[in-house]
């Protein structure tokens, strides 16, 4: 069969998405540039900042965000549920970093990220 390699998100801004989520997660942080990247992202007319694919890691499975032109914004097919000790502490911290709360369920939260990505923030334990 096979092993999970990252989770894609279809972007319009991957390197703002990628930061968004880094600080999202414990333990993530947006893969850095070295020299022989940073040039070849020059060559193709890119940067850091404009890069269609910026990569984040973490001890789970990378997050890879990519520019694609058009994407739509209804409702996701699939979502991450993201475990916290207090969740409406965390929603507030995450309102600080751009996200918004889609709606409040017992249990559970429905955020969006900057883009309009849907998430869920659900009770530890």
């Amino acid at each position: 069969m096979g092993r999970l390699r990252e989770i894609v998100f279809e972007s319009e801004d991957p390197a703002a998405l990628a930061r968004f989520w880094a600080q999202l997660l414990d333990g993530y942080d947006v893969r850095p540039y070295d020299d022989a990247e940073i040039a070849r992202l020059a060559s193709l007319g890119f940067t850091p900042e404009t890069d269609p694919t910026v990569l984040v890691d973490g001890p789970g499975p990378s997050l890879c965000f990519q520019r694609v032109e058009g994407r739509r914004y209804d409702n996701n097919r699939i979502h991450l549920d993201i475990m916290v000790t207090d969740r409406q502490a965390a929603a507030r911290e995450q309102l600080e970093l751009g996200a918004a709360v889609h709606r409040e369920t017992n249990g559970y939260t429905v955020m969006r990220d900057p883009e309009g990505n849907q998430y869920c923030l659900v009770d530890a334990g």
